[in-house]
């Protein structure tokens, strides 16, 4: 008899040690809170996936080149009225594209040879090609090395001089009731243009006239 309430004892004991007690109220809360935050990401993915924007390309389609003119070894410097005409294409079918603060200048060989030039905002609908043709330099002397200087000569001499358009600023991006906040980008287009000196107007446009892109 003793042996058996010491058994009973026993098991209940166990009973007790191995006893299950039913889920709190906090631990459910955090079991729906995970449900939540999982369904949200899932959720965020799909709008992100269906309305995500495209980077929008710039191609160059036109160059006219007013004068270029560079000055004596002795204070070398380069003046220049170019006009650019710039493609930009928004290939989003969901995405409307706006820009600001944009400016633009000119290159040679690694130097400025224009001042930047302020260009107004735009903005552009979803699947849609926009033209801009923004005037640079003006006439203002901008100084350069006079590797720089020997450089640009030679290559009117030669009538063709590579040239390195960019363009700089922020876009934001408008899909449905979305948008995104401003991002900085920034455009590189490097030209072959067939001009000589003395050349005045539109001029040919070798090669590639496809511009990177970066954001």
């Amino acid at each position: 008899m003793a042996e058996e309430g010491s058994s009973g004892s026993e098991q209940k004991k166990a009973t007790k040690r191995f006893h299950r007690p039913a889920p709190s109220a906090a631990s459910a809360f955090c079991c729906g809170l995970l449900v939540l935050i999982v369904l949200a990401g899932i959720t965020a993915l799909v709008l992100y996936l269906v309305y995500r924007p495209s980077k929008p390309r710039f191609t160059v389609i036109g160059v006219a080149v007013y004068d270029l003119n560079v000055t004596s070894p002795d204070t070398p410097a380069v003046s220049t009225t170019m006009q650019f005409t710039l493609a930009i294409r928004n290939p989003s079918g969901r995405s409307s594209i706006l820009y600001d603060r944009l400016v633009s200048y000119v290159m040679y060989r690694g130097q400025a040879i224009t001042p930047t030039v302020p260009l107004p905002p735009l903005f552009q609908e979803k699947d849609s090609t926009v033209a801009v043709s923004p005037v640079l330099g003006g006439g203002v002397l901008v100084p350069v090395s006079a590797e720089v200087a020997r450089g640009l000569s030679a290559d009117q001499g030669y009538g063709l001089v590579p040239v390195r358009l960019v363009v700089l600023g922020r876009l934001k991006y408008k899909a449905g009731p979305f948008r995104s906040a401003w991002d900085g980008f920034f455009v590189r287009c490097d030209l072959l243009v067939g001009v000589k000196k003395g050349s005045q107007g539109q001029v040919p446009l070798l090669g590639a006239a496809d511009c990177s892109v970066n954001t």
